[in-house]
């Protein structure tokens, strides 16, 4: 835990003494809201540069989108929170030497995107919206939230060749007892949290918690998966990738790596390589 985590868990629960109400009214906001964009990294500028872009608008807010290559046989690649598009600058020559064209997107609240925030739902719009105007995926790659976010997509009318998943977060109600744990806040405030989340950011949903769960269901994804974890990734269990792979047992292939944590795993070349023989068969 940081000395700035700590210093903000710490203001949460001193609040949440005297104001409950207003603690838990800011822990909300915070949760909602990245506290930071992520920036294009100088490894990744050529390629994003290089990138045609687009723009989709969900509730209103605009919406980046990257495409390279024709459109034809598109690839969509999904980022998790507080990251962008440009994370896969790696993966954009290899697709486009196997034919393929690699989409993706800044989620609202991310990136070159507008509004200040994004949830799993505005995820589903926009994978639906990129099928609508390219057609079905050949494959996808999605990383942590974009993975859950592609796995409710496919529970629809999105349809993929073939998945690959990095740092993957099967239980949607892992994001709020992380953040929690992160900032170290008392149970009241964990449980504050939570029903903000049910009852006001998905006020529409009945039980997000059942409904988001990735391995809901499995017997409405028959997409043949490659799930990628890290033993050392410190923001989402390797346990989450255990439970994927046993909901959806012969479809789906398990790979466990080590030493490369949650968000620079990524970009490293054994991940690249590995997704790339997946989606190449």
């Amino acid at each position: 835990m940081s000395r700035a985590e700590l210093f903000v868990g710490g203001v949460l629960n001193a609040v949440a003494r005297p104001a409950p109400g207003l603690a838990g009214r800011l822990a909300f906001g915070l949760f909602c809201h990245p506290v930071r964009r992520g920036k294009v990294l100088p490894g990744e500028r050529a390629v994003h540069e290089r990138a045609v872009t687009e723009e989709l608008s969900v509730n209103g807010k605009q919406v980046r989108v990257y495409r390279w290559g024709t459109g034809e046989r598109p690839v969509l690649m999904l980022h998790g929170w507080q990251s962008r598009a440009s994370r896969y600058a790696a993966f954009v020559p290899h697709l486009e030497a196997l034919g393929l064209s690699p989409i993706s997107f800044d989620a609202p609240g991310h990136g070159s995107s507008g509004g200040r925030a994004t949830t799993i739902l505005e995820y589903r719009e926009i994978i639906g919206a990129l099928q609508r105007r390219y057609g079905a995926f050949h494959s996808a790659v999605a990383h942590s939230l974009g993975a859950t976010g592609m796995l409710l997509a496919l529970r629809g009318d999105v349809r993929a060749g073939r998945l690959v998943t990095v740092a993957a977060v099967k239980d949607f109600g892992h994001f709020p007892d992380e953040f929690a744990r992160i900032l170290g806040l008392r149970h009241g405030l964990r449980e504050d949290l939570r029903d903000r989340i049910e009852h006001r950011l998905f006020a529409e949903v009945t039980d997000p918690w059942a409904l988001f769960d990735a391995t809901r269901g499995p017997e409405e994804i028959d997409v043949p998966m490659r799930i990628i974890h890290d033993t050392d990734d410190d923001m989402v269990p390797v346990a989450q990738a255990h439970a994927l792979k046993e909901a959806y047992g012969e479809q789906a292939e398990l790979v466990i790596t080590a030493g490369l944590g949650h968000r620079k795993i990524l970009g490293e070349p054994e991940i690249v390589e590995s997704a790339m023989e997946f989606i190449a068969r």
